[in-house]
């Protein structure tokens, strides 16, 4: 049976968070704006939105004009938090969090693009909900929700909730999307307009193989690398490990020494203190509870390995983030005011 062209434009609206993903907004935007141009009429009308209705600046620096979510929030048909930086930037105060779960009472869908699941799930809307979110910030949402469990996909549809894991992802997304309302075909046309022709299925994997990254086709390493990624709050030992891959410790040593650059223990550290780096840098967690966290015992511990790796203390990286953070803040204030004495 043909697809039937539904009637009148659907208003799809992006809530912009300071230092949100300038890559993800615009592979979420550009195939809507594709497919007006391709069907001639106005299928979909793009509304940038900010929590106050002031500018917001992306994660390159362009500040784009927004309407306040309290006001032309509630004329979507879809509403989608983009987000990206850091947790200090997905902060949003009770009242926006309110207007964000008020959404869908009124039967609008919502939506959450790289990391803007995160605001979501401090909204409350990500509760018995299955979604997914940029595996970078995974780690972050899993130690402030623990009830929550992001999947390792690129995009989630459930329902009303929508979520997407961002970077290129959302064309993905958003061909599913385009094709729910206009069909298979014309949301291959759509995709062809950006020579997206490998269109990835949602259960994608969001990174590359794990023999990608750990540099390694060997089947017992790499099932050994993939449970230390999975094990980082409670280590196993080289004896559990051994048993898991089915082998014994001393060809699994042999198997380190052959085909990685450090050994067991060494590899094994290096996974949990970049998993803690990610912690130091998005999440608000305290220092001792990152440690843990990433299956040190104890807080100087932690500290001295980290040090060793990367130079500088957990503490250190944290107050070096927060600094960064607030020039940058800083500077988009300057630039928001400096284009407002020149408006007046």
């Amino acid at each position: 049976m043909a697809h039937s062209e539904p009637r009148g434009s659907q208003r799809i609206g992006f809530l912009l968070i300071p230092n949100f993903a300038l890559m993800s907004f615009a592979s979420a935007t550009e195939p809507l704006r594709a497919a007006n141009l391709i069907s001639g009429v106005d299928l979909y009308e793009v509304v940038a939105l900010s929590t106050d209705g002031r500018p917001v600046t992306s994660s390159s620096g362009t500040a784009f004009e927004c309407q306040p979510l309290g006001k032309a929030g509630g004329t979507c048909n879809t509403v989608f938090v983009v987000a990206g930086g850091g947790p200090r930037d997905w902060a949003l105060s009770e009242a926006d969090f309110g207007r964000l779960r008020r959404l869908p009472r009124l039967g609008i869908r919502v939506g959450g693009i790289s990391s803007g699941a995160y605001v979501l799930a401090a909204a409350g809307l990500l509760d018995n909900r299955d979604f997914t979110i940029h595996w970078e910030h995974a780690p972050v949402l899993r130690e402030a929700f623990g009830h929550l469990t992001p999947r390792h996909a690129r995009y989630v549809i459930d329902g009303d909730r929508i979520t997407c894991a961002g970077g290129i992802a959302p064309l993905d997304m958003m061909h599913a999307l385009i094709g729910e309302r206009m069909g298979s075909h014309f949301a291959r046309r759509v995709s062809d307009w950006y020579l997206h022709t490998a269109v990835a299925e949602p259960e994608a994997p969001q990174r590359g193989s794990s023999a990608e990254r750990f540099g390694t086709h060997h089947p017992v390493l790499l099932a050994v690398l993939e449970k230390m990624e999975a094990s980082i709050e409670q280590p196993l030992g080289r004896a559990a490990m051994a048993r898991f891959a089915g082998t014994s410790v001393r060809h699994l040593d042999r198997l380190f020494a052959a085909h990685m650059e450090e050994g067991f223990l060494d590899t094994y550290r290096r996974i949990r203190l970049t998993h803690a780096r990610r912690l130091v840098e998005q999440s608000p967690l305290s220092i001792s509870e990152v440690a843990f966290a990433s299956g040190f015992s104890s807080a100087g511990h932690f500290s001295n390995a980290f040090k060793i790796l990367f130079g500088t203390t957990p503490a250190a990286l944290r107050r070096n983030v927060h600094r960064v953070q607030d020039t940058l803040s800083c500077q988009t204030e300057d630039k928001r005011r400096k284009k407002h004495d020149e408006r007046r």
